[in-house]
């Protein structure tokens, strides 16, 4: 193995794309796959690579993925984690889920599904609003995949006519895209093998693009934030800890090191780091991303759901603009109030205001009084006690909150600060 790290990225593009059968291809191709668990899915001697994909028997009655399924494949240079993300519109909180730690995206394009002879062709709806979603969340590269170019009597014309209509959306929506690559998932042209002069396309594979991507920019840069997800009371261990409690979670930004000062939210309270664990217990400093015992040099009053900051970085706030993907089947209307989960941390939080709906055709921010089921849209929210946020753009962590409905306990809304 190379460099660099493994890669997890998101497949994602309207019903009936193609998504499985490109996922049955990589995996295939790339050689993951056992030939016994080929047998069980040939029709005729050749494999049905979209019923490979799709486990699940709800999803084969009904023609469509449900949730979002983790593959897992490598080749010589690279590992993959592959999030298969719903298509339906009523499944955007699924793609919101994968996409929120995907270091990149395909969004597929089908070929057959547009006026690919026309210059100046539309292109659907839910390549738009999934190109946007992925750009919304922060995921660092995007390769679009125009798929079924087998089955168009003209496939350079069509890949031209397609990308043409891609470059110009995504230069008006500001997304900057890694590739745009044709493709055929159902008899693999170009997915895995470099394909001679298919649809008139001189450059890589999607799979050799996807070797060369790079991973999510680390938040090591950052000052140290670290939400406690668990407290050891008194450490059986107490070689590495002195028989002092153990504070474990994972590093949000920054790394912990012993020596740092750090201040507890929200008490407010102070201390130095005496020691840092890692997973395996072995005493040595840790980067963020991973996960940590932090003991402290004194007793300090500490619990599930408490922070430790590096003094002075962050300004707690209980005032927050942000973006919300707005989950609920009841939609989201100013005034109410519901829990606000930061790290392990929970708070009251209102929506003292919906700022704008975004049109996700246009683009547009449109004046709205709700958001309707997976509407996307800005929101101010005051919350019952501060929270020490940085933008989204900056910390996945620190950026992200998830609002909870206070009667029902269902997830109702992912909100992205700005």
């Amino acid at each position: 193995m190379n460099h660099l790290s493994t890669l997890k990225f998101i497949t994602c593009g309207s019903v009936d794309d193609g998504k499985s059968t490109l996922i049955g291809r990589l995996l295939i191709d790339s050689k993951a796959v056992l030939q016994d668990q080929l047998a069980g899915v040939s029709k005729s001697g050749t494999a049905d690579l979209a019923l490979f994909t799709d486990g699940l028997s709800a999803e084969r009655e009904q023609g469509i993925t449900i949730d979002v399924a983790y593959r897992y494949f490598s080749t010589a240079s690279r590992k993959f984690i592959i999030g298969d993300a719903p298509g339906h519109e009523q499944y955007t909180r699924n793609m919101v889920t994968a996409a929120s730690s995907a270091d990149a995206a395909v969004v597929l394009v089908d070929a057959i599904k547009l006026d690919w002879k026309n210059p100046a062709l539309q292109l659907l709806p839910q390549t738009r609003r999934h190109s946007l979603l992925v750009h919304l969340l922060r995921v660092p590269s995007v390769v679009f995949a125009i798929n079924k170019l087998d089955a168009v009597t003209d496939s350079a014309l069509a890949f031209q006519n397609i990308s043409a209509a891609l470059a110009a959306f995504t230069k008006e929506a500001g997304i900057s895209v890694a590739a745009t690559v044709p493709i055929s998932a159902l008899d693999g042209s170009n997915v895995v093998e470099k394909s001679a002069a298919f649809a008139g396309y001189s450059g890589d594979s999607l799979l050799s693009i996807l070797e060369r991507l790079p991973n999510a920019r680390s938040e090591a840069l950052l000052p140290l934030s670290f939400p406690v997800q668990w407290v050891e009371k008194f450490s059986s261990s107490s070689d590495t800890s002195q028989g002092r409690r153990v504070f474990w979670g994972r590093v949000a930004t920054g790394g912990v090191q012993a020596g740092q000062d750090i201040t507890v939210l929200p008490s407010g309270q102070t201390a130095k780091i005496a020691q840092v664990l890692d997973h395996a217990r072995h005493p040595q400093s840790v980067l963020a991303g991973l996960s940590a015992g932090i003991v402290l040099d004194r007793e300090v009053d500490v619990s599930r759901g408490d922070w430790l900051l590096a003094p002075g970085a962050f300004e707690p706030s209980r005032s927050i603009r942000a973006t919300v993907a707005w989950m609920d089947d009841a939609p989201l209307v100013a005034g109410r109030t519901y829990w606000a989960l930061h790290g392990h941390r929970w708070v009251k939080a209102k929506v003292a205001r919906i700022t704008h709906r975004l049109n996700v055709n246009t683009l547009a921010q449109e004046q709205a009084t709700e958001l309707a089921p997976n509407e996307i849209g800005g929101i101010e929210l005051a919350l019952q006690e501060p929270l020490a946020t940085l933008p989204y753009a900056q910390s996945k962590t620190l950026g992200a909150l998830i609002l909870v409905d206070t009667a029902s306990h269902k997830t109702s809304g992912a909100v992205l600060i700005s």
